[in-house]
């Protein structure tokens, strides 16, 4: 699947695209909002995607730049597109920017605690399990990293 990536910009009045779309409405305000705590350092920010026709299918950030040689990365389908491989093609899209920007980097990613839909993308996109970690939005949540050739990984 082929998505192409749109840059949420750092001022909301640079998002006209996003602000009216119905599927946007939340995540548009709540993405402006976190660059003012994280910083706007492209390409180190948050998307949305739209498919091959232009429709807007699911988004997907960095939580902010590396740090100490990690990045976490977040992504979403919106509810008409789900279960169609776009939440894997986010996902890989996200790997592949930032491993292009920084091969050295690490790609991490966070879930809820339970198997689900995120766990299996994040199993069939080569991510592997590291355990459970503390997150201060969420409270304990299950960490993985990203590592190159790794696909169907079993999980906790």
């Amino acid at each position: 699947m082929i998505l192409k990536r749109l840059p949420i910009q750092e001022h909301l009045d640079q998002n006209d695209e996003f602000v009216m779309h119905p599927d946007c409405q939340d995540s548009i305000f709540q993405s402006v909002e976190y660059y003012k705590s994280v910083g706007f350092s492209p390409p180190w920010i948050g998307y949305y995607f739209s498919d091959g026709d232009g429709t807007l299918v699911g988004a997907g950030a960095f939580k902010g730049r590396p740090k100490l040689g990690k990045v976490e990365i977040a992504y979403g389908t919106f509810p008409k597109f789900q279960n169609r491989g776009v939440g894997r093609a986010i996902c890989k899209d996200l790997v592949e920017l930032g491993l292009a920007t920084d091969p050295t980097v690490k790609i991490t990613a966070r879930t809820l605690r339970e198997e689900n839909y995120s766990t299996r993308i994040l199993k069939k996109s080569g991510f592997t399990f590291l355990g459970t970690v503390w997150d201060d939005d969420d409270g304990e949540v299950w960490e993985w990293e990203y590592r190159a050739g790794l696909t169907g990984q079993s999980g906790p």
